[in-house]
Protein backbone atom coordinates (compact mmCIF):
# COMPACT_ATOMS: atom_id res chain seq x y z
CA UNK A 1 0.00 0.00 0.00
CA UNK A 2 2.72 2.35 0.74
CA UNK A 3 4.22 1.47 -2.48
CA UNK A 4 0.75 2.36 -4.33
CA UNK A 5 0.73 5.50 -2.24
CA UNK A 6 4.11 6.80 -3.58
CA UNK A 7 3.56 6.29 -6.56
CA UNK A 8 0.30 8.26 -6.36
CA UNK A 9 2.12 10.93 -4.63
CA UNK A 10 4.92 11.45 -7.52
CA UNK A 11 2.10 11.35 -9.83
CA UNK A 12 0.19 14.08 -8.07
CA UNK A 13 3.86 15.79 -7.73
CA UNK A 14 4.55 15.75 -11.97
CA UNK A 15 0.92 16.38 -12.57
CA UNK A 16 1.57 19.85 -10.56
CA UNK A 17 4.79 20.62 -12.31
CA UNK A 18 3.32 20.22 -15.39
CA UNK A 19 0.26 22.32 -15.25
CA UNK A 20 2.75 24.84 -13.90
CA UNK A 21 4.99 24.43 -16.58
CA UNK A 22 1.85 24.29 -19.33
CA UNK A 23 0.30 27.23 -17.68
CA UNK A 24 1.60 30.56 -19.77
CA UNK A 25 4.88 29.68 -20.22
CA UNK A 26 4.73 31.31 -24.03
CA UNK A 27 3.82 34.28 -21.93
CA UNK A 28 6.91 33.99 -19.90
CA UNK A 29 9.24 33.39 -22.91
CA UNK A 30 7.84 36.64 -24.49
CA UNK A 31 9.00 38.62 -21.34
CA UNK A 32 12.54 36.74 -21.12
CA UNK A 33 12.74 37.62 -24.88
CA UNK A 34 11.74 41.20 -24.26
CA UNK A 35 14.71 41.40 -20.91
CA UNK A 36 17.10 39.64 -22.99
CA UNK A 37 17.44 41.96 -26.14
CA UNK A 38 16.50 44.78 -23.89
CA UNK A 39 19.77 44.18 -21.63
CA UNK A 40 21.69 43.23 -24.59
CA UNK A 41 20.56 46.22 -26.64
CA UNK A 42 19.02 48.85 -24.21
CA UNK A 43 19.23 51.92 -26.68
CA UNK A 44 18.24 50.19 -29.92
CA UNK A 45 15.41 47.63 -28.37
CA UNK A 46 14.17 49.80 -25.80
CA UNK A 47 13.77 53.20 -27.74
CA UNK A 48 10.37 54.40 -28.29
CA UNK A 49 10.71 54.52 -31.99
CA UNK A 50 11.49 51.05 -32.09
CA UNK A 51 8.58 49.53 -29.81
CA UNK A 52 6.17 51.69 -31.74
CA UNK A 53 7.64 49.56 -34.89
CA UNK A 54 7.00 46.35 -32.76
CA UNK A 55 3.33 47.71 -32.15
CA UNK A 56 2.60 48.60 -36.00
CA UNK A 57 4.33 45.58 -37.15
CA UNK A 58 2.24 43.33 -35.35
CA UNK A 59 -1.17 45.08 -35.92
CA UNK A 60 -2.35 43.50 -39.09
CA UNK A 61 -1.53 40.11 -38.15
CA UNK A 62 -3.06 40.26 -34.73
CA UNK A 63 -6.22 41.18 -36.80
CA UNK A 64 -5.84 38.21 -38.98
CA UNK A 65 -4.89 35.56 -36.18
CA UNK A 66 -7.51 37.18 -33.83
CA UNK A 67 -10.11 35.32 -36.72
CA UNK A 68 -7.55 32.41 -36.68
CA UNK A 69 -8.02 31.97 -33.16
CA UNK A 70 -11.84 31.34 -33.23
CA UNK A 71 -11.65 28.87 -36.32
CA UNK A 72 -8.94 27.14 -34.46
CA UNK A 73 -11.41 26.96 -31.06
CA UNK A 74 -13.81 25.07 -33.42
CA UNK A 75 -11.24 22.53 -34.20
CA UNK A 76 -10.97 24.20 -37.73
CA UNK A 77 -8.79 26.05 -39.96
CA UNK A 78 -8.39 28.46 -42.40
CA UNK A 79 -5.83 28.34 -44.87
CA UNK A 80 -7.29 31.20 -47.35
CA UNK A 81 -7.11 34.11 -44.54
CA UNK A 82 -3.85 35.76 -46.52
CA UNK A 83 -5.46 35.07 -50.06
CA UNK A 84 -8.93 36.65 -48.67
CA UNK A 85 -6.89 39.33 -47.39
CA UNK A 86 -5.62 40.19 -50.71
CA UNK A 87 -8.80 39.90 -52.32
CA UNK A 88 -10.58 42.30 -50.22
CA UNK A 89 -7.86 44.74 -50.23
CA UNK A 90 -8.03 44.71 -53.97
CA UNK A 91 -11.68 45.39 -54.04
CA UNK A 92 -12.33 48.30 -51.52
CA UNK A 93 -8.81 49.87 -53.97
CA UNK A 94 -10.96 48.88 -56.72
CA UNK A 95 -14.05 50.52 -55.16
CA UNK A 96 -11.95 53.59 -53.95
CA UNK A 97 -10.70 53.99 -57.06
CA UNK A 98 -13.54 53.90 -59.06
CA UNK A 99 -15.99 56.47 -56.82
CA UNK A 100 -13.08 58.89 -56.86
CA UNK A 101 -13.10 59.09 -60.34
CA UNK A 102 -9.07 58.28 -60.91
CA UNK A 103 -7.89 56.86 -63.86
CA UNK A 104 -7.23 52.98 -63.55
CA UNK A 105 -3.42 53.63 -63.75
CA UNK A 106 -3.06 56.19 -61.39
CA UNK A 107 -0.63 56.25 -59.23
CA UNK A 108 0.21 57.82 -55.21
CA UNK A 109 -2.81 59.28 -53.58
CA UNK A 110 -6.08 60.05 -54.67
CA UNK A 111 -8.19 63.08 -53.18
CA UNK A 112 -11.09 60.53 -52.09
CA UNK A 113 -13.15 62.00 -48.99
CA UNK A 114 -14.07 59.90 -46.10
CA UNK A 115 -17.52 58.78 -47.93
CA UNK A 116 -15.52 57.28 -50.44
CA UNK A 117 -13.10 55.53 -48.06
CA UNK A 118 -16.40 54.40 -45.58
CA UNK A 119 -18.06 53.21 -48.75
CA UNK A 120 -14.01 51.07 -49.90
CA UNK A 121 -14.18 49.76 -46.13
CA UNK A 122 -17.45 48.22 -46.04
CA UNK A 123 -16.55 46.59 -49.48
CA UNK A 124 -13.76 44.82 -48.26
CA UNK A 125 -15.92 43.67 -45.16
CA UNK A 126 -18.33 42.71 -47.46
CA UNK A 127 -15.86 40.80 -49.97
CA UNK A 128 -14.04 39.18 -46.51
CA UNK A 129 -16.98 38.26 -45.17
CA UNK A 130 -18.90 36.61 -47.91
CA UNK A 131 -15.81 34.14 -48.72
CA UNK A 132 -15.69 33.42 -45.15
CA UNK A 133 -19.57 32.76 -45.50
CA UNK A 134 -18.48 30.84 -48.27
CA UNK A 135 -16.00 28.44 -46.10
CA UNK A 136 -17.79 27.74 -43.57
CA UNK A 137 -21.15 26.50 -45.84
CA UNK A 138 -18.67 24.13 -47.68
CA UNK A 139 -17.05 23.16 -43.95
CA UNK A 140 -20.62 23.05 -41.86
CA UNK A 141 -23.38 22.02 -45.07
CA UNK A 142 -21.01 20.15 -47.65
CA UNK A 143 -19.63 18.63 -44.99
CA UNK A 144 -15.37 18.86 -46.69
CA UNK A 145 -13.23 18.71 -44.12
CA UNK A 146 -11.23 22.56 -43.27
CA UNK A 147 -8.08 21.80 -44.34
CA UNK A 148 -9.03 21.15 -48.23
CA UNK A 149 -11.94 23.84 -48.30
CA UNK A 150 -10.07 26.42 -47.44
CA UNK A 151 -7.05 25.01 -49.41
CA UNK A 152 -8.94 26.02 -52.74
CA UNK A 153 -10.87 29.06 -51.47
CA UNK A 154 -7.03 30.22 -50.86
CA UNK A 155 -6.12 29.48 -54.88
CA UNK A 156 -9.79 30.76 -55.76
CA UNK A 157 -9.28 34.26 -53.56
CA UNK A 158 -5.94 34.96 -54.60
CA UNK A 159 -6.88 34.13 -58.44
CA UNK A 160 -10.17 36.25 -58.37
CA UNK A 161 -7.67 39.30 -56.69
CA UNK A 162 -5.37 38.86 -59.53
CA UNK A 163 -8.25 38.53 -62.58
CA UNK A 164 -9.70 41.80 -60.64
CA UNK A 165 -6.23 43.95 -60.62
CA UNK A 166 -4.67 41.58 -64.38
CA UNK A 167 -1.91 40.91 -62.05
CA UNK A 168 -0.95 44.56 -60.88
CA UNK A 169 -1.16 45.80 -57.83
CA UNK A 170 -3.21 49.08 -57.16
CA UNK A 171 -0.97 51.85 -56.64
CA UNK A 172 -3.16 54.68 -55.45
CA UNK A 173 -4.98 55.02 -52.59
CA UNK A 174 -7.20 57.93 -50.86
CA UNK A 175 -4.63 60.59 -49.00
CA UNK A 176 -6.82 60.68 -46.03
CA UNK A 177 -6.56 56.93 -45.70
CA UNK A 178 -2.70 57.04 -45.73
CA UNK A 179 -2.40 59.88 -43.73
CA UNK A 180 -4.90 59.08 -41.39
CA UNK A 181 -5.26 55.61 -40.85
CA UNK A 182 -1.38 54.45 -42.69
CA UNK A 183 0.67 56.12 -40.31
CA UNK A 184 -1.62 58.66 -38.56
CA UNK A 185 -1.67 58.51 -34.66
CA UNK A 186 -4.40 59.59 -31.88
CA UNK A 187 -2.51 60.81 -28.43
CA UNK A 188 0.85 59.76 -30.11
CA UNK A 189 -0.28 56.05 -30.48
CA UNK A 190 -0.16 54.37 -34.37
CA UNK A 191 -3.73 54.40 -35.64
CA UNK A 192 -2.88 50.85 -37.10
CA UNK A 193 -2.24 49.54 -33.00
CA UNK A 194 -5.57 51.36 -31.89
CA UNK A 195 -7.76 49.75 -34.45
CA UNK A 196 -5.96 46.06 -34.24
CA UNK A 197 -5.99 46.67 -30.36
CA UNK A 198 -10.22 47.87 -30.47
CA UNK A 199 -10.86 44.89 -32.81
CA UNK A 200 -8.96 41.93 -30.40
CA UNK A 201 -10.94 43.33 -27.32
CA UNK A 202 -14.28 43.09 -28.76
CA UNK A 203 -13.30 39.66 -30.18
CA UNK A 204 -12.07 38.75 -26.82
CA UNK A 205 -15.23 40.09 -25.35
CA UNK A 206 -17.61 38.33 -27.46
CA UNK A 207 -15.55 34.71 -27.24
CA UNK A 208 -14.64 34.80 -23.69
CA UNK A 209 -18.36 36.75 -22.37
CA UNK A 210 -20.69 35.96 -24.74
CA UNK A 211 -23.42 32.98 -25.05
CA UNK A 212 -22.19 32.88 -28.72
CA UNK A 213 -18.66 32.80 -27.68
CA UNK A 214 -19.41 29.77 -25.09
CA UNK A 215 -20.77 27.81 -27.99
CA UNK A 216 -17.95 28.14 -30.13
CA UNK A 217 -16.08 26.53 -27.24
CA UNK A 218 -18.72 23.43 -27.12
CA UNK A 219 -18.40 23.37 -30.93
CA UNK A 220 -15.01 22.89 -30.65
CA UNK A 221 -14.71 20.29 -27.43
CA UNK A 222 -17.52 18.12 -29.00
CA UNK A 223 -19.82 18.81 -32.06
CA UNK A 224 -22.16 16.23 -31.93
CA UNK A 225 -22.93 16.71 -28.18
CA UNK A 226 -22.92 20.53 -28.85
CA UNK A 227 -26.06 19.39 -31.63
CA UNK A 228 -28.00 16.94 -29.22
CA UNK A 229 -27.45 19.75 -26.07
CA UNK A 230 -29.40 22.03 -28.63
CA UNK A 231 -26.77 24.35 -29.59
CA UNK A 232 -27.04 25.42 -33.63
CA UNK A 233 -23.69 23.99 -34.82
CA UNK A 234 -24.24 24.02 -38.44
CA UNK A 235 -25.09 28.51 -38.12
CA UNK A 236 -22.15 28.38 -35.37
CA UNK A 237 -19.54 27.29 -37.61
CA UNK A 238 -20.33 29.10 -40.60
CA UNK A 239 -20.65 32.38 -38.53
CA UNK A 240 -16.86 31.61 -37.00
CA UNK A 241 -15.47 31.06 -41.08
CA UNK A 242 -17.60 34.74 -41.92
CA UNK A 243 -15.92 36.32 -38.68
CA UNK A 244 -12.64 35.13 -39.86
CA UNK A 245 -13.29 36.20 -43.48
CA UNK A 246 -14.72 39.84 -41.64
CA UNK A 247 -11.74 40.28 -39.73
CA UNK A 248 -9.53 39.14 -43.30
CA UNK A 249 -11.11 42.34 -44.60
CA UNK A 250 -10.41 45.02 -41.73
CA UNK A 251 -7.05 43.48 -42.38
CA UNK A 252 -7.36 44.53 -45.82
CA UNK A 253 -7.95 48.36 -44.84
CA UNK A 254 -5.31 48.15 -42.43
CA UNK A 255 -2.86 47.24 -45.09
CA UNK A 256 -3.84 49.22 -47.95
CA UNK A 257 -3.48 52.44 -45.75
CA UNK A 258 0.11 51.22 -44.84
CA UNK A 259 1.14 50.49 -47.68
CA UNK A 260 -0.34 53.18 -49.59
CA UNK A 261 -0.61 50.27 -52.33
CA UNK A 262 -2.61 46.67 -52.48
CA UNK A 263 -0.10 44.04 -51.65
CA UNK A 264 -1.14 41.10 -54.01
CA UNK A 265 2.26 39.01 -53.45
CA UNK A 266 3.04 40.18 -50.02
CA UNK A 267 0.79 37.75 -47.72
CA UNK A 268 1.56 34.14 -49.04
CA UNK A 269 2.64 33.12 -45.62
CA UNK A 270 -0.50 35.19 -43.51
CA UNK A 271 -1.97 31.55 -42.98
CA UNK A 272 1.13 29.66 -41.92
CA UNK A 273 1.77 32.76 -39.79
CA UNK A 274 -1.36 33.08 -38.15
CA UNK A 275 -1.66 29.27 -37.32
CA UNK A 276 1.41 29.53 -35.50
CA UNK A 277 0.16 32.66 -33.39
CA UNK A 278 -2.67 31.07 -32.51
CA UNK A 279 -0.84 27.67 -31.50
CA UNK A 280 2.15 29.25 -29.69
CA UNK A 281 -0.98 31.38 -27.89
CA UNK A 282 -2.25 28.44 -26.30
CA UNK A 283 -5.30 27.53 -28.76
CA UNK A 284 -5.15 23.93 -28.96
CA UNK A 285 -5.28 22.18 -32.75
CA UNK A 286 -7.88 19.75 -31.55
CA UNK A 287 -10.13 22.51 -30.48
CA UNK A 288 -12.35 23.44 -27.72
CA UNK A 289 -9.71 25.40 -25.71
CA UNK A 290 -8.17 28.73 -26.39
CA UNK A 291 -7.53 32.51 -25.64
CA UNK A 292 -7.62 35.61 -27.68
CA UNK A 293 -4.65 37.15 -24.98
CA UNK A 294 -2.89 34.07 -25.59
CA UNK A 295 -2.71 34.40 -29.61
CA UNK A 296 -1.54 38.32 -28.60
CA UNK A 297 1.55 37.02 -27.04
CA UNK A 298 1.64 34.16 -29.56
CA UNK A 299 1.76 36.94 -32.22
CA UNK A 300 4.58 39.44 -30.76
CA UNK A 301 6.99 35.97 -30.24
CA UNK A 302 7.96 35.72 -33.94
CA UNK A 303 7.78 39.77 -34.50
CA UNK A 304 9.90 40.54 -31.40
CA UNK A 305 12.50 37.60 -32.34
CA UNK A 306 13.04 39.04 -35.97
CA UNK A 307 13.45 42.57 -34.48
CA UNK A 308 15.97 41.02 -31.36
CA UNK A 309 18.12 39.47 -34.13
CA UNK A 310 17.96 42.14 -36.50
CA UNK A 311 19.11 44.22 -34.11
CA UNK A 312 22.18 42.04 -32.78
CA UNK A 313 23.21 41.49 -35.90
CA UNK A 314 22.05 37.59 -36.07
CA UNK A 315 21.45 36.96 -39.68
CA UNK A 316 17.24 37.07 -40.20
CA UNK A 317 16.73 34.07 -41.06
CA UNK A 318 18.05 31.82 -37.72
CA UNK A 319 14.56 33.08 -36.51
CA UNK A 320 12.63 30.75 -38.84
CA UNK A 321 15.15 27.75 -36.50
CA UNK A 322 14.73 29.24 -33.56
CA UNK A 323 10.39 29.70 -34.76
CA UNK A 324 10.26 26.25 -35.72
CA UNK A 325 11.65 25.10 -32.31
CA UNK A 326 9.25 26.88 -30.49
CA UNK A 327 6.40 26.10 -32.65
CA UNK A 328 7.14 22.43 -31.72
CA UNK A 329 7.36 23.42 -28.20
CA UNK A 330 4.24 24.70 -28.34
CA UNK A 331 2.24 21.12 -29.62
CA UNK A 332 4.14 19.11 -27.34
CA UNK A 333 2.98 21.28 -24.37
CA UNK A 334 -0.72 21.28 -26.09
CA UNK A 335 -0.22 17.13 -25.91
CA UNK A 336 0.16 17.63 -22.22
CA UNK A 337 -2.44 19.75 -21.62
CA UNK A 338 -4.84 17.48 -23.02
CA UNK A 339 -3.41 14.23 -21.09
CA UNK A 340 -3.85 16.12 -17.79
CA UNK A 341 -7.58 16.91 -18.43
CA UNK A 342 -7.93 13.56 -20.08
CA UNK A 343 -6.49 12.44 -16.18
CA UNK A 344 -9.42 14.46 -14.88
CA UNK A 345 -6.85 16.99 -13.03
Amino acid sequence: MSDETTVADVRSTGDRFLRLVTAGWIFFLLMALIMIFAVLRPAQFGSGYNLQQLAINAAILLVLATGQTYVVITSGIDLSIGSVLVFASVVSAKVMLALSGADGATYGTTAAGWDIIAIGTVAALISGGLWGALNGFLIAVARIQPLIVTLGTLGMALGGAQILSGGVDVRAMPELLVSHVGSGRLFGIPMLVIIAAITVVIAGIVLHLTRFGLQVFAVGSNAEASRRSGIPTTARLIQVYTISGVMAGIAAVMANARFATTTINGHAMDNLATISAVVLGGTSLFGGAGTVFGTVVGVFIPIILLNGFVILGIPPFWQTVAMGAVLILAVWIDQLKRRLRKRGK
